[in-house]
């Protein structure tokens, strides 16, 4: 039996585009532009749909709540194309399979003090030591030296070429020697805080539990001062509330509109992007009725997936056809089709529970859809629907025959092998199918290996036909995200990835 924790991924990409032509949209403007906003901007007020669940640490979800909020950065980011691109890091080399030395740009903590190469090498640390393991470490050894007044050599154990872009992750992001003063031995010995302690455009200065944070202006931030004096945040799990709050002017932002509000909003303030994001079915491998494969055939056959897009998504979604969407344009013409699937057993009432969770509203909407499809194929099915926060645990213990939930395969690392790594195989730390397959795991270490951009994509592309293959996953629908933005608000940073929403040049 392998073991699963909690949101972490083995990750990686290239410095070059590994997969050219991911995806065609482009961000509406950029983190990094310098601004020259008054010092009295307005504030903005933002709506966001997840709460957080660990205390704003840097090495959990709460992670790209940070980064969306402009607050923390690390050595690289994410252009429009997927590509590894400056952040805190200039620029960078490869010195070897397992060496790369990166240049530091001048830059300043939150806190005053300067981002050094001594500072970069401990956040590193840090990051490498925490408990659990933060998403783009996972199964990875990393090492950081300070090199000089402005360079960190960064040392793999294992040969990673994809390490520019793993250090991408909001999970990596550089804080200041301060964060860690309160956190012990080990991160459970203690609480990494990134207040006043990032390096991005907005400090987190207040937070009020799960429900509301207070961020001002950073102003010495090294990509120019920001043109909003600072961000009035609220966590809003509730999808309708959220738009609601939109349509009334108490928030100036709302992410994840959904999609059955969509109309309801002023012309021009739903702004559709494109996304990586994958609506999928996960089916319990390791116990109860679908440890049987030939129940999870039958489950697969059930379901109808032009419906969900059509009806549940009302045009906002494409019918599931793998892990990966059509926005990850590499994928298509690679994918081949499942062999060795078993046939389809009769379910004859057999009972299962479906598991999901409400902070994206059109997910419990799928599981009711999924449930009359189910039951016409002779499953006796009931429903579970909590807060994400709430629900998280217990479908990694995998304590539910099959579990709902939308997945942005370039969120945690931009690395789509590593979604695979993460989600799939037998010590993967996000396997919500509990999937353990000797061939699966062969197919994605060989993709993990593979450096030639083409070879790689064809061998991930492989190793999304092998899990397929085991019916461990119905992939339900390919989701276009929908943020309300008022109509007094510009540069709001609509990212096909969701790791960015604010910047220098979001203002109202």
């Amino acid at each position: 039996m392998h073991t699963v924790r909690r949101r972490q991924l083995i990750a990686g990409l290239l410095v070059a585009p590994l997969f050219s032509g991911l995806l065609s949209g482009c961000f509406a403007a950029g983190n990094g532009s310098s601004s020259n906003g008054s010092a009295d901007g307005a504030r903005l007020k933002v709506a966001l749909a997840f709460p957080p669940s660990e205390n704003f640490s840097p090495y959990g979800a709460d992670a790209t709540l940070l980064s969306r909020l402009g607050v923390t950065e690390g050595l690289t980011k994410l252009d429009a194309n997927g590509t590894a691109a400056p952040a805190l890091a200039a620029s960078w080399k490869k010195e070897s399979d397992r060496s790369w030395l990166f240049t530091l740009r001048e830059a300043e903590f939150q806190d005053g003090t300067r981002v050094t190469p001594s500072a970069v090498a401990n956040a590193l640390d840090h990051a490498a030591k925490a408990e659990p393991v933060t998403a783009a470490l996972s199964g990875v050894t990393l090492t950081a030296e300070p090199v000089g007044k402005d360079q960190v050599r960064i040392t793999t154990a294992d040969p990673d070429p994809a390490l520019p872009l793993r250090l991408s992750s909001p999970g990596l992001a550089v804080l200041s020697a301060k964060a860690y003063e309160k956190e012990g031995k080990g991160s459970k010995g203690g609480r990494v805080s990134p207040a006043g302690t990032a390096t991005g455009p907005f400090e987190l200065t207040k937070t009020t539990g799960a429900t509301a944070a207070t961020l001002d202006r950073f102003d010495d931030y090294w990509g120019g001062r920001a043109q909003a004096s600072g961000i009035d945040a609220k966590f809003i799990a509730d999808g309708t509330a959220r738009t609601n709050a939109l349509r009334t002017r108490d928030v100036d932002i709302a992410e994840a509109v959904p999609v059955s509000q969509a109309a309801s909003l002023d012309k021009g303030s739903g702004r559709e992007t494109a996304t990586a994001r994958t609506t999928s079915l996960q089916l319990n491998t390791r116990s109860g009725a679908f440890k049987d494969p030939g129940l999870r055939a039958a489950a697969r056959k059930a379901i109808d997936t032009s419906a969900l897009a059509k009806d549940v998504y009302e045009g906002h979604a494409d019918p599931g056809e793998g892990v990966f969407g059509p926005a990850m344009t590499w994928a298509e013409g690679k994918r081949g089709k499942p062999a060795g699937r078993a046939g389809a057993k009769r379910a004859d009432g057999t009972p299962i529970t479906i598991g999901t969770y409400d902070n994206r509203p059109e997910l419990p909407e799928v599981a009711q859809v999924l449930k009359q499809q189910l039951q016409k194929a002779g499953f006796k099915v009931q429903l579970e629907v909590r807060e994400s926060s709430r629900i998280e645990g217990d479908a990694l213990a995998g304590k539910f025959d099959a579990f709902v939930g939308a997945r942005n395969t370039m969120l945690d690392t931009g690395d789509p092998v590593s979604v695979l790594a993460s989600d799939y195989t037998c010590d993967g730390s996000y396997n919500l199918a509990q999937l353990c397959d000797k061939k699966v795991d062969a197919a994605v270490r060989k993709a993990e290996d593979t450096a030639d951009i083409g070879k790689r994509q064809d061998a991930a592309a492989a190793a999304e036909t092998a899990i397929l293959g085991t019916d461990a996953v119905v992939p339900l629908v390919h989701q276009r995200i929908i943020t309300g933005v008022g109509s007094s608000v510009e540069g709001v940073l609509l990212d096909p990835y969701e790791r960015t929403l604010v910047g220098t040049g979001t203002r109202r």
